[in-house]
């Protein structure tokens, strides 16, 4: 590598020094520490390092700690089977990990928390994916001589490597505020649709909107809505308009062959459970059905209503799901007049604006991420 490619394409104003290359072995050594009474830790592709109580699971149901490893704020942690997978990070906790991790402390003055960033990349995930050992991806293993033998381009500078930490620390801080708003969001719209519409056998919701007091009607899904089958788009003239299937997007087909009207799409097979808004014009597939409110029919109330059945009990397949048009047809719903659909589903429209803003501005946040990644480091 030539001095001149020794340098990142972003820097912080003031640091010219070239950046080094180093074995991980020259700033890392192996650690084998062991202790059986501090915190057990856990390491994973998504969170790093963190605390085992904080997970969903029992990381250590019924097994000795004897050989557990000690882990120092500080120490670089990673999983020898899926650290081709970026299962490594710098530990802010003291605590024990499984003898199955490798603990790698600093010999050397260096920010733990830069190189946790650093040893993540993609070019460093395939340098492990190359020297880990094993007849397949899932038995893969890293073991410490061969992470040692890995060389890596850092800033020889200390303040430099902590300038790169605090400003992608504040990234990252950004993408959980803006990931934790999400799910409280999504989590508010399903309690909602829960409790803002009735339950089964009654008539009226738990939630209301102040001034509406009669009962719901019963009323079947082929009362309120057209159920459509979608087509094949397969040789059809190429153009602007987006094709729906079960997985939502797909490809584009002319005008002149979409529909004109807004409506609600729904796997007939596969993915039978996540109904969403089509906007119009679309194209849908044969593997999707598209339902078209009629015309006291509020589209926001009616897709809520599809999205409040359980449509997997109506599958009566044995291999793959699926929907038949008579079983959308035949389930019942219940339904208010239309002002107070009105009020449901704009109500739920912003909800759903409020969600796609958050998830738009945490997926902006990981790509700034990415692209920082990518021209902060060489």
């Amino acid at each position: 590598m030539t001095e001149q490619a020794k340098v990142p394409a972003i820097r912080f104003a003031g640091f010219t020094d070239p950046w080094e290359q180093r074995k991980l072995g020259e700033l890392f050594f192996e650690s084998n520490e062991r202790s059986s009474s501090m915190e057990i830790l856990s390491v994973s592709v998504a969170k790093g390092i963190y605390p085992a109580s904080e997970s969903d699971r029992d990381t250590n149901p019924g097994a000795s700690l004897v050989n557990y490893k000690v882990v120092h704020k500080g120490d670089v942690v990673y999983n020898s089977m899926r650290m081709w997978q970026g299962a490594v990070g710098s530990s802010d906790y003291d605590g024990i990990v499984s003898p199955a991790y490798v603990v790698a402390r600093p010999t050397i003055e260096l920010d733990s928390t830069c190189f946790g960033y650093l040893l993540k990349r993609p070019e460093m995930l395939y340098k492990y994916l190359c020297d880990s050992q094993g007849n397949s991806k899932d038995t893969q293993t890293l073991k410490y001589d061969r992470f040692a033998d890995i060389e890596a381009t850092m800033p020889a500078n200390l303040e430099e490597q902590r300038a790169i930490s605090a400003c992608l620390e504040s990234v990252d801080h950004l993408i959980t505020l803006h990931q934790r708003k999400y799910d409280k969001l999504v989590i508010l719209k399903k309690s909602m649709l829960e409790k803002m519409f009735p339950k089964d056998g009654e008539s009226v919701p738990e939630i209301r909107f102040a001034g509406f007091t009669d009962p719901w009607e019963q009323r079947k899904f082929s009362e309120i809505v057209d159920v459509c089958s979608g087509r094949d788009y397969k040789h059809l003239d190429e153009g602007p308009i987006p094709v729906y299937g079960t997985g939502g997007y797909m490809t584009s087909v002319s005008e002149a062959l979409s529909h004109n009207r807004d409506a609600i799409g729904i796997g007939r097979k596969g993915t039978i459970d996540k109904p969403y808004l089509l906007k119009a014009p679309f194209w849908t597939v044969d593997t999707l059905f598209y339902a078209i409110p009629k015309s006291d029919i509020n589209l926001e109330f009616a897709l809520c209503s599809f999205l409040n059945v359980d449509w997997k009990s109506k599958d009566e397949s044995t291999g793959l799901p699926s929907l038949s048009k008579e079983s959308i047809n035949e389930t019942v719903l219940s339904v208010p007049n239309v002002v107070e659909q009105n009020h449901l589903g704009n109500f739920f429209a912003d909800l759903d604006r409020l969600i796609t803003l958050h998830q738009r501005k945490l997926e902006l946040l990981q790509n700034i991420k990415k692209s920082l990644l990518d021209k902060m480091f060489v």
